[in-house]
């Protein structure tokens, strides 16, 4: 592990703020932990409870269906384009008002969707929306570092994701139940309350600290630097990946644009900290495995709706019911991987379930027609057992490797990665699908494509675990 106080792990131009005195004395605020869990779940659910709406909202506010789809890119755009960022200015700022700010910020934008009279102002409070859920994000692991020890991250990630997945079983069809029951406009105005009695918590729970004043010169304008290249970069880029399969060669020209945007950003000044942090292995190795293993929701929300429509000729129910068996394995195993990155350094554990969701792929391939809802179902809890050894070890191991005065900057990066991931795994899902001509060879091809990012994401982590064996080799035992 990278030890937080080495200052050769320091970023260029950096200055360490204060430790918290939770920290600084070896307790974990458990308290602060289920807050910041359970503001995450509301949060990470604005996409998904808000695709429950759109019939609803073309019909309302007579617009067409395709136009309601900018409902979810008003949110997502400026959510992942402002990541890095986001990041970098959390790093200068106390997280405990980020935290609440941000969080009351979403509430105040969803009031304004759910009263919006026309299109363009419930895309104007998604923006905002976006906005803030960026600075949330990147607020998460500063959050974490404050309030829990380092012998303890494991855990503290473990039970983190644990609340949100168990959550998400009630969350997932809330979105449905209440545009059915009052309209669409209660989807968003019924947040509200929850997101602003989660700030107040916050403001209770969260460790203050310090900030940072390490910005010598203008930050606003570095800033405005970084939201206007990375922004612009990371918009082509996500376009590009959407527009691949319909328009190939707008998705090559948006391509390019965001290659000359990202290169130009990599020539300011403000991106050597972000550069720093993924050129040091233990960091960006497992960084670049978030991403790819994120991919595999390709398999749910393309491959396996399609499957067993077009081949099994099966309604979507069946998928509901497999991914109950995800989730629930998932919770599951998720405090265990916590115990075992605790007690085998989170490298190794994130490793085995790298392998082991790469794996969990291959019974995907013997799926037919005839297959049934208990030969589903096992294999979903096998993907869902991988997918809980590798998700919260490889989120410690990347706060583990992170100087402390850059966590912020670490929760944009991953918040970026993950994003990436599921835009990419769909992409490349429906790239197979359309290659294999659809039906069983279509759904083959897909997975094949999958598989191989997966096992990317594996080979990544054991270059992450090689990298961290050079830095302590004294310290670095195999699980």
């Amino acid at each position: 592990m990278v030890n937080p106080s080495e200052p050769e792990n320091k970023a260029p131009g950096t200055a360490r703020p204060e430790p918290s005195r939770d920290a600084a004395a070896g307790r974990t605020r458990w308290g602060t932990v289920a807050v910041s869990a359970m503001a995450t779940l509301l949060v990470a659910s604005e996409l998904s409870m808000a695709a429950f709406a759109l019939p609803l909202i073309a019909a309302d506010l007579n617009v067409t269906g395709s136009a309601t789809a900018w409902v979810l890119l008003a949110y997502q755009l400026p959510m992942t384009a402002l990541a890095l960022p986001a990041g970098r200015w959390v790093d200068r700022s106390d997280p405990r008002t980020v935290f609440a700010a941000s969080l009351a910020l979403v509430a105040a934008a969803s009031v304004l969707a759910s009263a919006a009279p026309q299109l363009w102002v419930l895309l104007l409070a998604r923006v905002l929306q976006g906005l803030a859920a960026a600075a949330y994000l990147a607020v998460y692991l500063p959050v974490m570092t404050l309030a829990v020890r380092p012998g303890q991250r494991g855990r503290a990630m473990s039970y983190h994701a644990t609340i949100m997945m168990v959550g998400s079983i009630a969350v997932a069809p809330l979105g449905g139940w209440l545009a059915d029951a009052y309209g669409w406009r209660a989807v968003f105005w019924a947040k509200a309350p929850l997101l602003l009695a989660a700030a107040v918590l916050g403001l209770l729970a969260v460790p203050a600290r310090t900030p940072s004043t390490d910005c010598p010169g203008r930050p606003g304008r570095a800033l405005a630097g970084d939201v206007l290249l990375i922004g612009a970069a990371v918009t082509a880029a996500l376009l590009a990946i959407e527009q691949s399969r319909q328009h190939p060669a707008w998705a090559a020209a948006l391509a390019a644009l965001a290659l000359t945007l990202g290169t130009g950003w990599t020539r300011l000044d403000t991106s050597r900290p972000v550069l720093a942090l993924l050129r040091h292995g233990p960091l960006g190795w497992p960084t670049l495995a978030l991403m790819l293993s994120a991919s595999v929701i390709g398999l749910i929300t393309f491959l396996l709706p399609f499957f067993i429509s077009d081949v099994m000729h099966r309604g979507p129910q069946l998928l509901s019911t497999a991914l109950v068996f995800f989730i629930a394995t998932s919770a599951l195993i998720t405090p265990l991987a916590g115990l075992l990155a605790d007690r085998f350094r989170p490298l190794p554990v994130a490793a085995w379930g790298g392998a082991l969701t790469a794996a969990a792929l291959l019974p995907m391939l013997t799926l037919n027609a005839d297959a049934g809802p208990s030969d589903l179902a096992w294999r979903m809890a096998l993907l869902g057992a991988g997918m809980a050894l590798f998700n919260s070890p490889n989120m410690t191991a990347i706060l583990d490797a992170t100087p402390e005065d850059h966590t912020g900057t670490a929760g944009g990066i991953t918040n970026l990665a993950r994003t990436l991931g599921t835009i990419l795994g769909p992409s490349l899902a429906a790239l197979g699908w359309t290659l294999g001509s659809g039906g069983t060879s279509g759904f083959h091809s897909g997975v094949w494509a999958l598989a191989a990012l997966t096992l990317a994401a594996f080979a990544a982590l054991l270059a992450a675990g090689r990298a961290d064996r050079n830095e302590h080799p004294a310290d670095s035992p195999d699980l």
